[in-house]
């Protein structure tokens, strides 16, 4: 697993601090994948939660069947006039007609519309971002030696040259997706194959989407740690814990109890979420979510938190270090608060993008004045705020006591 995280982290260009700042609006551009609005909405969610005091507002400028070049058009429209200060680009499979066109002329108009990119979002003073795309259904190393990923290498380099920012999504994805190979050629005859696209291997599905989101937060400089709460158990007092407050620690029924407040919260996508973890290592990459107590006598002890219990660690796990992030005893229900948090943070962002489609339906395909645009942009407000109250730390009481033989 440390092998995998180091070499994603290579690969998608991982920055040294997290790439949006208070007050950005982040614009994805892309084709049908992007207009599927999977991976935006994790972004925006992970956003929401490992830095609720920033100010950032997200855009989804997908649209189907969409190119480097042909988006130049609706530049003005989907990105200028929302406000973006930033923009991540994500195109190629349509530039050669998936496959079909993939020549010399249609890479030339691949790279122009990168350059003419790169260049009006300079102009605006927009912080682009040109990412290679989302992976096809195929042999990782036929991927990885293949057309486009030749071809949007050039297109990274090409921005590099310009001055934009890039990340690798295809090599960040694919370092998942031989993972999944490997592991389908050891299933059972009868277990069907793990896969990360529909049936035409060109679109994702939801292990697909949740891939190219964590590849892209990896480029983007998401870190992996949240925070770390750290106690002695013998002397009833907190260590060096960082990102978050230990107050209170007390003795309680052979263990500790103590208040826990954090900076930032993990990200938690509900139950099913836990199902690809073993594909998409959230927990480790981007989870790090970590209770550390020396000092407790040896045995098996209970943890909770609110009153939850979470689950049974030994005292030596304790004391190395236990990531608690995702932890629950029921894999069908949230765990601690803060993943009950993170479930209501994204149900708002499912709303607000279920809002901003009602809104970009009117707004493209009904002609003259829209009578419901001013109440749309009004709820989105009220959606954002209800959001960052969501995804607000707030103190969680921990007791961690022997556990019944």
């Amino acid at each position: 697993m440390k092998k995998l995280l180091l070499f994603l982290a290579l690969v998608t260009g991982a920055r040294a601090e997290y790439e949006l700042r208070d007050g950005d609006t982040l614009a994805f551009i892309g084709d049908s994948i992007t207009a599927a609005r999977g991976y935006t909405k994790i972004v925006e969610h992970y956003t929401l939660m490992r830095f609720p005091d920033r100010k950032v507002r997200f855009v989804n400028a997908g649209q189907g069947g969409d190119t480097a070049f042909g988006c130049l058009e609706r530049l003005d429209r989907d990105v200028f006039s929302k406000g973006a200060t930033v923009v991540t680009v994500a195109f190629g499979i349509n530039d050669i007609g998936w496959g079909t066109k993939a020549d010399d002329e249609h890479k030339q108009r691949y790279l122009d519309g990168i350059r003419t990119i790169v260049t009006r979002c300079k102009e605006k003073k927009v912080r682009a971002i040109i990412c290679s795309p989302a992976i096809l259904h195929q042999d990782p190393d036929e991927g990885e030696t293949g057309y486009l990923q030749k071809m949007t290498d050039e297109g990274m380099a090409l921005a590099k040259s310009l001055g934009a920012e890039t990340i690798d999504l295809q090599r960040g994805m694919r370092a998942i997706q031989r993972k999944i190979v490997e592991s389908n050629k050891n299933k059972k005859p009868e277990d069907s194959d793990i896969r990360m696209h529909t049936s035409d291997g060109i679109h994702l599905d939801d292990l697909g989407q949740t891939a190219m989101a964590y590849a892209m937060l990896k480029g983007l400089g998401a870190p992996e740690d949240v925070s770390s709460a750290v106690i002695d158990a013998k002397a009833l007092q907190g260590g060096s814990s960082q990102n978050c407050q230990v107050s209170d620690v007390g003795a309680v029924d052979g263990g500790i109890k103590f208040t826990r407040l954090d900076q930032a919260l993990p990200l938690n996508l509900g139950p099913f979420t836990h199902f690809q973890f073993r594909w998409v290592p959230l927990a480790d990459g981007l989870n790090r979510y970590m209770t550390t107590i020396s000092g407790l006598p040896d045995g098996d002890y209970e943890i909770r938190a609110d009153g939850k219990l979470l689950g049974k660690e030994s005292a030596s796990s304790l004391a190395r270090g236990v990531n608690i992030g995702s932890m629950t005893t029921n894999g069908w229900e949230p765990g601690g608060t803060w993943d009950v948090q993170s479930c209501i943070v994204k149900e708002l962002v499912d709303a607000r993008d279920k809002l901003w489609m009602a809104g970009v339906l009117q707004q493209r395909h009904f002609p003259g004045p829209s009578p419901i645009t001013d109440s749309v942009e009004r709820q989105d407000n009220a959606l954002v705020d209800l959001q960052r109250v969501a995804a607000k730390p707030r103190p969680y009481e921990f007791t961690i006591t022997r556990a019944p033989k």
